[in-house]
Order: C-alpha cells, then structure tokens, then sequence
C-alpha cells in the first residue's frame, strides 16, 4: 500500500496600504485565495478608501539651480554680499543639494543677466544684488 504524500503548504503574504495578509494553502487552491482576498479588498477600499493625504509624499520638485538662487534674490537673501559657500548651504539647508559648480554657473548666469554683481577677486568673489527684486 503506496501513500500519497501530501505537499506542504503554500505561505503568501500580501500587504495592500495598511491591511496585511497571509494565506497558507494548497498548491491548487492558493491562486482561489488570493483572487478572493483581492477581490474584497478592491471592494471594500472602494467603499472606505484608505487616508492618503496624511501620508502622501510632498510632489517633485523639479527647479532648476538658476531659478532657486533668481528665488534668493526675490526674497532680498542677496541685499548683503555672500559667498559661493554661503549660496552653496543655503540651498542644501532648503532641501536642494546642487554640485558647487554647478551653483558657481547659475551665479555667474545671474551676474551676465544683471540680476546680481559680482564683487572682489577670483576664487573669492561675493555675489550681491544688483538691483532690487521688483
């Protein structure tokens, strides 16, 4: 007399925004499973959606490096002279972490555009408004 051995079952786990699951079933009967849980999950969030706004993620933000410092020059940051260093932390502090050269080009951009003026020598230059946001 043979036995039919039996296979293990079958664990899955399903998490869906803050409702976790998990399944333990037969090989044949799992796919059944999960198409039940899903369908009454998609259901039930229909019917109750899940709070998103709490936890939604603040959008991207796509802004170029010359437009956040021309933004610094808006809010008057520019009406005593700073340094490249000073540009530089200023963004990062505001969630914006540029290469340094790349900020070092927006300002000479800036300088070329009338916006701010460059003051001192090489390699130490401070940059101030040129002319007061309007």
């Amino acid at each position: 007399m043979t036995e039919n051995p039996q296979k293990p079952p079958i664990k899955v786990k399903m998490k869906i925004g803050d409702i976790e699951f998990e399944i333990e079933s037969q090989e044949d009967q799992i796919q059944t499973a999960v198409d039940r849980i899903l369908t009454t999950v998609t259901n039930r969030l229909k019917e109750n959606p899940l709070p998103t706004a709490e936890r939604a993620a603040p959008p991207p933000r796509a802004e170029t490096c010359k437009g956040i410092i021309q933004k610094l020059w808006e809010e008057s940051w520019f009406s005593a002279p700073k340094g490249l260093d000073d540009v530089h932390t200023e963004l990062a502090r505001r969630g914006f972490h540029y290469d340094r050269t790349a900020v070092a080009h927006a300002l000479v951009d800036l300088v070329k555009d009338n916006i701010l003026t460059r003051i001192g020598r090489p390699r130490r230059y401070q940059y101030a408004q040129k002319r007061p946001p309007t």
